[in-house]
């Protein structure tokens, strides 16, 4: 769960820098706009992308989020989970679609 002061920050701002690990244990990391979602920090990915093989196969990862300027930012580690047609009903999935795009974009 978050504390409020980061869910706070995490609604203000979307951008973040996320690492995963390769095979090789080297660290690989993505840019991406991201937002609270349930009780964590949501981002949407293509299935090709590098860093949904990654997390897949090892779900440790990190993911720094800043403001614009870079004065400010909080790092949160942990595991990440993921939600695909494979573990996630078709309505449901639509639904947090839906409301992931909505929060990394700061619509809320």
């Amino acid at each position: 769960m978050l504390p409020d002061k980061v869910k706070e920050f995490a609604n203000e701002t979307h951008r973040g820098v996320l690492t995963t690990f390769r095979r090789n244990g080297a660290a690989q990391m993505s840019i991406i706009s991201c937002g609270p979602f349930r009780d964590g920090v949501a981002f949407t990915v293509t299935e090709e992308r590098s860093k949904l093989w990654n997390v897949r196969r090892d779900p440790r990862c990190s993911l720094l989020i800043s403001r614009e300027s870079w004065w400010g930012f909080v790092v949160l580690e942990g595991k990440a989970q993921v939600l695909s047609a494979d573990n996630t009903g078709a309505d449901e999935l639509r639904l947090a679609l839906r409301d992931v795009y909505r929060t990394a974009s700061g619509e809320d």
